[in-house]
Formats: C-alpha cells, structure tokens, sequence
C-alpha cells in the first residue's frame, strides 16, 4: 500500500528564539500592560443611590422570573407573576415616577451618557491602538515566514486561517506563519492572563471587545443611558403575560417509574 507523502520543510532553528518567541512574549506583556492601563483609565465608581438599584433590581428579578420560571411550580410561578406585573405596569419601581411617560434625556447632554461613551472610547483606544502596533511590527519584521508545523492534521477550511500572509497554494494546512500565530496568540491567552492577572481582567482583547459590543450586559448595565426605564418595565410586564408556563416537575412520578422500569 502506498503511503501519503509528508511535506517537509527545513526552517532554521533559530526562528523559534527570533520569531516566534518574541511574539508570544510581546503579547503577554502587552496583555498585562492594557490590563493595568484600562484599570488606570477606568473612573472611580459613583455610590449608587437606594431608589437607583432597586430600580434595577426589580427589572432584573422579573428578568430572571422569566427565566426560570421552569424550575417554579404553577402556584409559586402565579404568585410571583401577580405581584411583579401590576407593579410594573403602575411605576411602582420607578426611580423618579414623575418622569413617567416623559421621554428619556439625550445622551449626549446627559452627564452620565457622557461618561458612558468617553469610557467606552477609552476602552477602544487601550484595545485598537495595541493591536494595531503589534500586527504592524510582525508585518515589517516577520512577514512570509513559517515557524512552526502542528501535530495534528487540519481541514483545509484552516489554511487562510493559519497561513496568513503566506501566498502558496499547495503548502499543508498544518504549517502556521508568524501573523497567524499572533491571531492564535490573539484566541489562546486568556488561561496565561488568568493565571497571571486573576479571573476579572482587561489583558484578553476578545472579551474586551465583546464587552465593548455589550456594553449593558450585567445587572448594573440595564439601563443604558436614553434608554425609557418604564418602557422596559412595561415590555417586561408584558413578557410575563405571555409566557405560557411549564415546568420540569410536569410528569416527574410518570417518567420516573419508567426510568426504573416499574411500570
């Protein structure tokens, strides 16, 4: 039987101390640096008043009635549905009721809009400026080079992924060029920024730029300045009543006999 061939390339050894080395050095000390910089552009946090968190977390325990409304009996599930709707629908949980109906400030006359966006442009330039910096020096020093081969075999679906700015059609999937393996850098650091930085760090620039994309995300964010605090409570409220509601005990004696094979 004849055996596939094996491409081979012979590289010089010091391209590991050269190119990839540094490579994967540079990005963890950048990843640290833009975490210690974001730590030191970020403002002091504001006190949060009584009337503004309760405020969030009243939609938030609506949020999270919706969702796990499964695990809840029928009983439990209506009772919590004819407390928390009627509240909503009056302005119950509003911060200031007397906005009511009103229509939200502009964000852009509006402080704490203000402060949002100038974070959010802070948070921008402590990932973009970095990255742009970093593909640069590889372009100018280490374009078209091969550094390294996996030892796995690969779809060819990743050959413009772990080739990049290598322009050979018939090279094997396997062999990584310098700029790829600063995207594979890019993907596989977090555990290393984990292990260095703690858990909730700035170093990996994916999640920094997810966050950017989501900036509402968590309770704290719900209410995104210009956003209408009573139309969300009244989208929620209208959520719940729709909700037809099911839960996982449904049927629960039935399938467990049949799990046990009794009946």
């Amino acid at each position: 039987m004849a055996q596939a061939l094996t491409q081979t390339i012979y590289r010089d050894p010091a391209l590991f101390y050269w190119i990839l080395f540094p490579i994967t050095v540079v990005m963890i000390l950048t990843g640290i640096l833009r975490h210690y910089g974001t730590v030191l552009l970020q403002a002091a946090p504001k006190k949060e008043d009584i009337k503004g968190r309760r405020e969030t977390r009243s939609l938030l325990r609506g949020i999270t009635l919706r969702n796990n409304a499964p695990v809840l009996s029928r009983s439990s599930f209506q009772a919590r549905k004819n407390y928390i709707i009627p509240a909503y629908q009056s302005g119950q949980f509003l911060k200031d009721p007397d906005a009511k109906g009103q229509p939200p400030p502009n964000p852009m006359t509006d402080p704490a809009g203000m402060e949002q966006m100038m974070g959010m442009m802070k948070g921008n330039m402590a990932t973009m400026i970095p990255q742009t910096l970093i593909m640069s020096w590889i372009n100018s020093f280490f374009s078209g080079f091969i550094i390294m081969k996996l030892p796995f075999p690969l779809t060819i679906r990743f050959k413009s992924m772990l080739q990049s700015g290598v322009a050979t059609r018939d090279l094997d999937v396997r062999w990584v060029s310098s700029l790829s393996w600063y995207f594979l850098n890019l993907f596989g650091l977090q555990s290393i920024f984990t292990f260095i930085l703690g858990n909730d760090n700035a170093a990996n620039q994916m999640a920094a730029q997810m966050a950017q994309m989501n900036p509402g995300a968590g309770a704290g964010g719900l209410f995104a300045p210009g956003q209408d605090p009573d139309k969300m409570f009244q989208n929620e409220a209208e959520n719940l009543e729709v909700l037809e509601h099911w839960t996982v005990l449904d049927g629960v004696e039935e399938r467990l006999l049949d799990d046990l094979d009794i009946v």
